[in-house]
Parts: C-alpha cells; sequence; structure tokens
C-alpha cells in the first residue's frame, strides 16, 4: 500500500473553509480530496488556534462549529518542535513574513510537501506554492 501525498495548509486556507470569498471554493474542494483519501491535510497546531480565532470574531457558536469541523476533519496536526522552529527562522529570511506565517512553509520544507496558502504577501516566493483566491 503506497502512502499518501502529504499538502500543507496555511491557516488562511483554513479559514475559507466557513467564509464565502475568492478561493473559498478550492479551499473546500481541498478538504474534500483530503477526506476522500486522495492526500492528506497536514497543519501546524497553530493552523487550529488561528482558524478558530477567525471564527470565533464573528461568532462564538461558529467558533464551536469550526473547532468540531477541524477536529472531525482528520487533519494531521504537528506540535511545534525544533526542527520545525529552526525552518521556520529560516523561511522568516528567505520569504521576509513573520514567525507564524513562515510555520506553514517550515512544514512543507520538512515534509517535502507542496504548500497551499491564500496569503500571497507571505507564501507568494515559496517555491512551488499553490495559491488561493
Amino acid at each position: 500500500m503506497s502512502e499518501r501525498r502529504i499538502v500543507v495548509l496555511d491557516a488562511s486556507v483554513g479559514v475559507k473553509w466557513f467564509k464565502n470569498e475568492a478561493g473559498s471554493s478550492a479551499a473546500r474542494d481541498l478538504l474534500s480530496r483530503h477526506e476522500m483519501g486522495q492526500f492528506r491535510i497536514v497543519v501546524s497546531a497553530l493552523f487550529m488556534a488561528e482558524v478558530v480565532s477567525v471564527a470565533t470574531r464573528r461568532d462564538p457558536q461558529l467558533g464551536r462549529a469550526v473547532w468540531s469541523l477541524l477536529r472531525s476533519a482528520d487533519l494531521t496536526v504537528l506540535s511545534l518542535d525544533d526542527a520545525a522552529a529552526d525552518a521556520a527562522f529560516e523561511q522568516c529570511g528567505v520569504l521576509g513574513c513573520d514567525f507564524y506565517d513562515a510555520l506553514a512553509p517550515a512544514l512543507a520544507t520538512i515534509l517535502g510537501a507542496t504548500l497551499y496558502s491564500a496569503d500571497a504577501k507571505a507564501h507568494a516566493r515559496f517555491p512551488g506554492v499553490q495559491l488561493l483566491g
């Protein structure tokens, strides 16, 4: 049995799962493809907090619903460790972005995965990034 391809998402993609804006349809398609087993979505623990934070700003009940969606989506959630932090510091310099914006590209680099993001300002210069909306 072959291992599923891995993709890494920035939180800007996860936010599009519950908003209706440019790129939302493509973001939801990524989640559907993950659920169908076409690939495995890997995110940082920060992704979870950022996505729920945006939802909670709109409505605390929406935050709870989004948390439930994230927990039931069977995402692979990686915590911050020394290797991820070192890779993120490297990406800060390469991309000229903040540490939290560098975590998703750092994970993509470590895992040899494709990065999906809706944050062109932070990630447009990352090699092979797939920008949504």
